[in-house]
């Protein structure tokens, strides 16, 4: 095979469906029965809407891998592995930060410090061992689709660090109740926006777009099961659901124009 085939290698794709089973679970408990996270999570997640916010996460995680493991090129995948493997690691050093916070007699917490202490390095061997096969991209996106891509990558990105370095500035600013702990759980998830720093091409933003539309489109949902929990006084309540309504939309909008010129780009030419 060529050095630079663009192939998916196996071990990612094991890796990928090793992974899924834990995000479904995940899943399940936090958005479905958020309610009994003192029960059946690694620590109790008061109020609801912080449980379902990481939930969302967790089924676009699952989807990005289930489609990881099907996947045979590689250049799609690689911003999503590097977002995960950050993701990842800012919830193992949580963890570490916040240990005291945890439910320690759960097995929970023990399936939940053994998977974000392992996936960053097999995640980050992932990226790293696929690297050495991508091809040279020829089907770039318009510069001022990556330059706008890549904008909303570094804010979420800068948001994401902002709030795991100073969680307190943010407890008063947030429309729901955060500790300093969940305030740190959900850097980590706006810490995946920063998948948008790597996608150039249409084939990976199309598969972006489908996991943020996931992912989005449940917090979205959670807040309106959750409504009773969200502050509309607070600083960042509206600019939050006017920015996710509209990156919601926009993806659509985009998602639905880009597979529209795909089809016509494909399409053969009638002879005459």
């Amino acid at each position: 095979m060529n050095a630079s085939d663009d192939r998916v290698l196996r071990y990612t794709r094991v890796l990928s469906l090793c992974i899924v089973p834990f995000l479904l679970a995940g899943f399940v408990i936090l958005y479905l029965f958020p309610l009994h996270t003192a029960r059946l999570w690694a620590w109790p997640l008061r109020p609801t809407m912080t449980a379902m916010v990481l939930a969302s996460a967790y089924l676009g995680g699952a989807y990005f891998f289930v489609r990881a493991a099907l996947e045979r090129r590689w250049h799609v995948l690689a911003p999503g592995m590097l977002a995960v493997t950050v993701f990842a690691s800012l919830l193992g050093v949580a963890t570490v930060l916040h240990w005291g916070k945890f439910s320690h007699s759960n097995a929970a917490f023990w399936i939940w410090t053994a998977l974000y202490f392992a996936a960053p390095p097999l995640v980050f061997g992932a990226w790293l061992a696929n690297r050495r096969y991508a091809d040279n991209p020829d089907d770039l996106l318009p510069r001022f689709v990556r330059a706008g891509i890549a904008a909303v990558g570094v804010l979420a990105l800068l948001q994401g660090a902002a709030m795991f370095l100073s969680p307190s500035t943010f407890l008063d600013l947030w429309p729901w109740a955060l500790t300093p702990l969940s305030c740190r759980t959900l850097a980590a998830v706006w810490c995946l926006g920063a998948a948008g720093l790597g996608i150039q091409r249409w084939s990976t933003l199309r598969r972006m777009l489908e996991v943020e539309l996931v992912m989005v489109g449940l917090i979205l949902l959670a807040a309106l099961r959750a409504h009773d929990q969200l502050d509309s006084s607070k600083p960042f309540a509206w600019p939050m659901l006017i920015g996710f309504s509209a990156l919601f939309f926009a993806s659509i909008v985009l998602l639905s124009r880009q597979v529209r010129l795909h089809r016509t780009v494909k399409r053969p030419t009638a002879i005459n």
